[in-house]
């Protein structure tokens, strides 16, 4: 019993050592990818950014906790917004090269899809919430934050489509 143990705890040290042997190898100098900037998936990712940002700022300079349904966009603007953000990076420095266990086709297509979705309920969510009160700058806030939140939803719809096709070519191959 203790023999087995100790073995069993050997194979997952030498495991996790000859991970970080290789991580630590391959990771010796961050490469940077000058061209994903200029490709549409990079396009869009940017877009994404400075959209989202514009979503969740225009909600967040207002009184929205008086209107129980914009926590809901702010939730997903923001949770979204550092996401994607975390993404550029992994892109710009070309991570998904040094840690190849990770299926990052699958990742992207099931990022991109949940953003997609989620956004467009929260697009949905915001344009329905907007309502015309005293202080006109709710309502104008509030108003560009709903256009917003659906131009950052197609973009999103886009790099999903995108992810897909970059799956559908793994999974052929």
């Amino acid at each position: 019993m203790e023999e087995a143990q100790r073995s069993r705890s050997h194979t997952v040290t030498t495991t996790a050592s000859s991970f970080t042997e290789n991580f630590s190898a391959a990771s010796g100098s961050f490469a940077y990818d000058r061209e994903f900037l200029r490709t549409l998936p990079g396009i869009l990712i940017v877009a994404e950014i400075v959209l989202g940002l514009l979503v969740w700022t225009l909600i967040a300079g207002t009184e929205y906790f008086r209107v129980p349904a914009f926590g809901w966009v702010m939730f997903v603007a923001v949770f979204y917004w550092v996401l994607t953000v975390f993404f550029l990076i992994i892109y710009m420095t070309m991570t998904y090269t040094r840690i190849p266990q990770v299926p990052w086709t699958t990742v992207g297509l099931c990022f991109n899809g949940s953003a997609f979705i989620l956004y467009l309920i929260a697009a949905i969510v915001d344009a329905s919430s907007v309502t015309k009160e005293k202080d006109s700058h709710n309502y104008n806030s509030w108003a560009a934050s709903s256009f917003f939140a659906f131009v950052v939803t197609i973009c999103y719809a886009g790099n999903t489509y995108f992810s897909f096709l970059s799956w559908r070519s793994r999974t052929v191959q």
